[in-house]
This record gives structure tokens, C-alpha cells and sequence, in this order.
């Protein structure tokens, strides 16, 4: 990854420079998580508003995405409280028995076989679209974006276990939506037979 240069040498053109670079990862972070065009545009704009104000806090060689990305979800979040949309949830104990039997019956009714044949990128962005937060944002962070599970836990400000947790749960969720899009699909299995309905 390229650094802008270390403290003494790094101007506001640095930082300037350095965050222009990542608009067009934090346009698509926060399409995202508003799933509308001008939301999106707008919380963009509150982000690098927020981010202009206080260039001074940023770290010269620091990674600038994920400090963007952070600005952008603590303003997507104060957004929700301020409509009265927030959801909270509890990051409890995810039930690992649950998923573990879901990919279980999957396998017995041949729906995970051909879920890995059906061109699954659309049903999949629908279905991501889909979760509630916080699990949208983790699954999008970890798996869309690629972040590690430290760089997960900074921007979301929560400890790498409730990363896991939500990450966990998240997953879980978009299992279960996509073996309800391969039986819309007619890919639907019968659990005693095994076959595809005809």
C-alpha cells in the first residue's frame, strides 16, 4: 500500500491527495449500507466533510480507506438514530448448531450442489442488501471489502469477538436466503429423495 509521507513533511495536499484517492471505495461502502443512490451521494459527502474537518487526526502512513470507511459508518449510524431507525441487536452467542444443520439439510437435499452451479452475484448482492446492521456492514467489510477481522473491529469500534459473532450471523442469514433463492429457482430439493422438484 502507498504512504503519504511521515509527520513533519505531511501537509494538508498530502492528506488532500491521499483521501481523493478512496472516494470511489467509500462511494461504494456507502452505497452499501443506504442502498439508495442519493443517500449514498449524500453520505459520501458527510464523510469527507467530516474528514476535511479534522485532517489533523489522521495518521500520516496510516491506512486512509479504513479511517474513511469508520467516518463514513459512524455517520451512516448517527443517520439511523436520527431517523429513529436504529435496530438494536444483541451480539449474544450465535448458534452454531443451527447453521451447522442448515448446511447439513443442504447437503442431504442437493440444494448446496446446485446453489455452486447457479450464477449466484445477483441473489447474492439482493440478499446482502437484505441484513439488518450491523450484520450488513461486517459481511460487507470483511467479505466484499476484503478487510481483516482487526481492520473490521476499528472501523466498527467493537472487539474482534463481536466481529466474528456478527460475521457468523451474517453469513448464517445469507445461507438461508440463498437456499430460499435456489427453490424459487426451481432448484428446490426434496429432503427424502434428494432430487430437484419437476
Amino acid at each position: 500500500m502507498e504512504t503519504v509521507p511521515r509527520s513533519g513533511t505531511f501537509t494538508r495536499g498530502d492528506f488532500d491527495k491521499e483521501v481523493l484517492a478512496r472516494m470511489d471505495d467509500v462511494y461504494r461502502f456507502a452505497m452499501s449500507l443506504t442502498r439508495d443512490t442519493s443517500q449514498a451521494e449524500d453520505l459520501v459527502q458527510e464523510t469527507y466533510l467530516r474528514a476535511f474537518r479534522s485532517w489533523q487526526t489522521f495518521q500520516p502512513g496510516s491506512d486512509a480507506r479504513r479511517w474513511l470507511f469508520t467516518i463514513c459508518r459512524n455517520a451512516f449510524l448517527r443517520t439511523l438514530e436520527r431517523d429513529r431507525r436504529n435496530i438494536s441487536l444483541d451480539d449474544g452467542d450465535p448458534d452454531a448448531l443451527g447453521a451447522v444443520m442448515l448446511h447439513g439439510q443442504m447437503l442431504q437435499d442437493g440444494s448446496a450442489d446446485r446453489l455452486a452451479k447457479l450464477d449466484l452475484a445477483p441473489a447474492l448482492a439482493d440478499a446482502i442488501a437484505k441484513l439488518n446492521e450491523p450484520f450488513r456492514s461486517t459481511v460487507i467489510l470483511v467479505d466484499v471489502e476484503g478487510q481483516a477481522y482487526e481492520e473490521a473491529s476499528e472501523v466498527l469500534g467493537v472487539p474482534i469477538g463481536t466481529v466474528r459473532s456478527r460475521l457468523f450471523r451474517g453469513r448464517r442469514q445469507l445461507q438461508e436466503m440463498l437456499r430460499e433463492y435456489a427453490r424459487d429457482a426451481g432448484f428446490g430439493g426434496n429432503a427424502s429423495t434428494g432430487k430437484p422438484h419437476e
